[in-house]
């Protein structure tokens, strides 16, 4: 149990913990995994979030041709992506992500001192390059002005992707992205104070790669890492992987292209 705590830098609370032991073979419900938790003097760290407000309105870009409707079938049906922003002692990096809503795999992802359109259509073309999807794909978003610039939705007609756009001012429209940048800075950043941009953006890129779609349990994806989902989900044949993946963020970050 105390592993299992240390592997999620003491955030594990007892649902999680609960559903780590289940899967180490061990019968335990989340109450007998509280009490466990408790006996062992284990507490998961809580970092108070941002409420959120609730907005409304029609998208000016694109239709939210999406809805909310976050439970996809298969994979690379519909993408999301968000920008988040990183605190450190340089300044603000910021971290574009491209999920696949399938497994809730970060697929695509990009940091850079300045939040510009090169960071999200960065973060896009990682992903295409990773999967090569086929026509029909679909990829949600807020109404920021990098998703709406003419160089992003150049890339988006390009590859033949439709695109979907949330409410104005409604972040619950992609709320699967915003909650995976929750976990993003109560699991990692928020404990880890950062002195510059690459030490930020190694652990984020560790924290993705490694952590999140490798060994991170997720309820969208029968309480698998995502990557173990797709795998599993697969018929026939191995999830094909990105040769190099982790020398794409080797280099040292630059303003606008960190």
């Amino acid at each position: 149990m105390c592993a299992i705590h240390a592997q999620y830098d003491q955030t594990c609370g007892s649902r999680r913990m609960s559903q780590e032991l289940r899967r180490r073979g061990h019968n335990a419900g989340r109450h007998r995994a509280r009490s466990l938790m408790r006996e062992a003097g284990v507490q998961a760290r809580v970092v108070r979030t941002h409420q959120y407000p609730k907005g409304g309105g029609a998208a000016t870009f694109a239709p939210n041709r999406l809805e909310r409707a976050f439970d996809v079938v298969t994979p690379n049906r519909v993408w999301a992506g968000d920008v988040t922003y990183v605190w450190t002692q340089e300044g603000w990096l910021y971290l574009a992500v491209v999920m696949d809503l399938f497994s809730r795999r970060v697929i695509g992802w990009a940091c850079s001192a300045s939040p510009d359109t090169n960071l999200v259509t960065r973060a896009l073309q990682l992903a295409l390059d990773v999967r090569r999807p086929a026509p029909g794909l679909m990829f949600h978003s807020d109404q920021g002005c990098q998703y709406t610039s003419h160089a992003f939705r150049d890339l988006l007609s390009k590859n033949r992707i439709t695109q979907s756009m949330s409410r104005k001012g409604n972040c619950w429209d992609n709320a699967v992205v915003e909650r995976f940048f929750r976990s993003l800075k109560t699991e990692r950043v928020r404990l880890r104070p950062y002195p510059d941009y690459l030490t930020a953006k190694t652990d984020v890129t560790d924290y993705i790669v490694t952590f999140y779609n490798q060994q991170r349990l997720h309820s969208a994806a029968g309480n698998m890492p995502p990557a173990e989902y797709e795998v599993t989900s697969k018929k026939g044949g191995k999830q094909k992987k990105c040769p190099g993946i982790l020398d794409h963020f080797s280099a040292a970050p630059h303003r606008g292209d960190a």
